[in-house]
């Protein structure tokens, strides 16, 4: 069974300044999903569910989805803020959404095959997608979870902090656990972030790290689900706290219930978390369609 590829495109880029899913980075125009899109097809993905705003799913099926829609299956679902499990209503006056984890369950009722997870504003490169789609095709368990790592190196910003999921790994290649760190910043060919305790912490810059792409099979979502239930009730009126996918994944192996195997294909990184990266990644584009690896414009 081929697997479907799931695009978490409902977040807004405060930091970036607008809807940086819809910036034109490619020499002929594309964005950072378009090459995502044609990695994932020529890895052997054949479906595509974008997770999107209702508000800007007009801005998005125009300028986004009507470039696939010749090529490959495409659908769309919405993360909602209201879109709760019974007997919990929005806590009054939360206008925030509830974070990558809720809005992957918002494709729940349109993915019954094994999938990817990525971010719509991030380039993971070709190598990432036929890793990825290796390891589901030829998983064995319905339970089987898999991440794609980068070097923390490789994924820092020129032009400001960013915050990133540190992963450590067993000798086997099993992800143990994923350390959300926020304000890391770029130091020399390391990196550094300050410690709640108030210390300043330094990185090598060689670590790996979780850019968000994932795969899991369709069993995934009511064990995610039973996770946002749990969230949920520790977090009840909250109006700023936030469900992520790697906290759910890390919440399921610390319970035995998952095993996640971490991946190579993490090669190249790019995307676009301030403005100011926007020239970066549009070299960094210019350059691998120079070299051969894509052709421009992408979709002829």
């Amino acid at each position: 069974m081929n697997p479907t590829l799931v695009v978490l495109a409902a977040g807004m880029g405060s930091r970036y300044g607008g809807i940086k899913q819809l910036e034109a980075v490619g020499p002929c125009g594309e964005t950072l999903m378009d090459y995502s899109v044609f990695d994932a097809l020529r890895a052997g993905f054949d479906r595509v569910v974008f997770t999107i705003r209702r508000d800007i799913e007009k801005a998005f099926r125009e300028q986004i989805g009507h470039r696939y829609e010749s090529r490959v299956s495409v659908d769309y679902t919405y993360q909602e803020l209201a879109d709760l499990p019974d007997g919990f209503p929005v806590p009054e006056g939360r206008t925030k959404p509830w974070g990558t984890g809720h809005a992957v369950l918002a494709a729940a009722s349109r993915v019954h095959e094994p999938f990817a997870v990525i971010n719509a504003d991030d380039f993971y490169g070709a190598s990432a997608f036929a890793s990825l789609s290796t390891f589901l095709r030829g998983a064995n368990s319905d339970l089987a979870c898999a991440l794609v790592g980068y070097t923390l190196r490789g994924t820092l910003s020129e032009h400001g902090t960013v915050s990133r999921g540190l992963c450590s790994v067993d000798a086997q290649g099993l992800l143990e656990s994923i350390v959300e760190l926020s304000k890391v910043e770029r130091r020399g060919r390391g990196a550094c972030y300050p410690h709640q305790d108030g210390r300043v912490v330094d990185l090598a810059g060689d670590e790996i790290v979780s850019m968000n792409l994932w795969g899991f099979m369709p069993r995934m979502f009511d064990l995610i689900r039973e996770r946002f239930i749990d969230f949920l009730t520790r977090s009840a009126g909250s109006l700023s706290a936030e469900f992520y996918i790697p906290s759910a994944v890390n919440e399921l192996m610390d319970a035995g219930r998952v095993r996640v195997r971490v991946l190579s294909g993490g090669n190249q990184w790019c995307g676009v978390t301030y403005r100011e990266d926007l020239a970066a990644a549009q070299t960094t584009l210019a350059g691998l369609v120079k070299e051969g690896a894509y052709p421009a414009p992408l979709w002829s």
